[in-house]
């Protein structure tokens, strides 16, 4: 039965060991790995204030253009070999830049070649028509966070609006696509809408929830942004949003190797996180894939 907000606020500050046991409830044994690259890296237009490739930032991060066919399918290759099963390219920027979309197609396709992967991408807010194309190129999932709840969107973003979010996650939905849309927490938002952002995902329907947690990144205007949440509120967090969305994949994504102790990493991962994005993020540097398998074989869990 779904939770009100009242009801998953007062789940949100019950003991923690009593909430990781109802998230329990709703976890399976099994854990899924992906990975991705950052096939077009800065120079974004957008403002948000976490982000280290927007141009509205003085991050000075390497840029690139667009990468090459070739490059995504040697490094979804080399994915594969750590049990990965879905691979994602990811694109900074608004929108796909129609001069490359085509290219980005031919990406998914040579992504779908290789056996035992699945093809995602996040590359932006899309019309209709880029939708259909992404489907009928073979796309098996889309990429699209929300980032934070619809009340504090503006606090994160003023270029873009979250209705302008939610009008990609329809489209992507209208055609079939698979969704994967989460958040990033730790970004001055309160308890209270992060439950908000569980409840906004539940009325979406992801199929997979990856929450990342702030790093906070010299030259962004949230550089200083390291109190913002502790780990209790992230576990807190990850097990209201596993209870409040039961279907989907509850996914480790970017900033937990600096958010959060390998004893905490494992609390989640036993009760309420069923996926992990693997190795390398978009900017940051990840966990080594051999230490997750660790991990996971550690706790008795299964790799999907």
């Amino acid at each position: 039965m779904k939770k009100t907000e009242d009801e998953l606020f007062k789940l949100y500050n019950i003991p923690l060991p009593k909430l990781m046991a109802e998230a329990a409830k709703y976890t399976s044994n099994e854990v899924e790995f992906c990975s991705l690259i950052s096939a077009r890296t800065g120079k974004c237009s957008q403002d948000c204030r976490y982000c280290a490739q927007s141009s509205h930032n003085l991050t000075n991060i390497a840029t690139h253009p667009l990468v090459s066919i070739e490059e995504v399918k040697k490094a979804a290759e080399a994915s594969k070999l750590n049990k990965v099963k879905r691979f994602a390219i990811v694109t900074s920027g608004k929108t796909p830049d129609e001069s490359d979309f085509g290219t980005m197609l031919e990406m998914i396709k040579e992504i779908n070649k290789i056996e035992g992967l699945k093809s995602c991408a996040s590359i932006g807010i899309l019309n209709e028509e880029q939708a259909k194309m992404l489907k009928n190129a073979g796309l098996n999932r889309f990429h699209h966070n929300i980032n934070t709840c619809k009340s504090y969107h503006d606090k994160i973003c003023t270029t873009h609006t979250y209705e302008d979010r939610i009008n990609t996650i329809n489209l992507v939905k209208k055609y079939g696509i698979e969704l994967c849309c989460g958040v990033i927490i730790g970004m001055g938002e309160t308890p209270k809408q992060r439950v908000e952002m569980a409840l906004e995902l539940a009325k979406i329907q992801p199929d997979s929830i990856p929450v990342n947690f702030l790093t906070p990144i010299k030259g962004t205007p949230f550089e200083n942004y390291w109190d913002k949440i502790d780990e209790d509120n992230i576990l807190r967090t990850l097990a209201i949003f596993k209870i409040a969305n039961p279907k989907a994949i509850v996914r480790y994504a970017g900033g937990r190797k600096l958010r959060l102790s390998q004893k905490n990493m494992e609390i989640a991962l036993k009760n309420c996180v069923e996926g992990i994005l693997i190795g390398n993020y978009l900017t940051t540097i990840g966990i080594d894939p051999e230490e997750d398998l660790h991990t996971i074989t550690k706790l008795g869990k299964k790799l999907r």
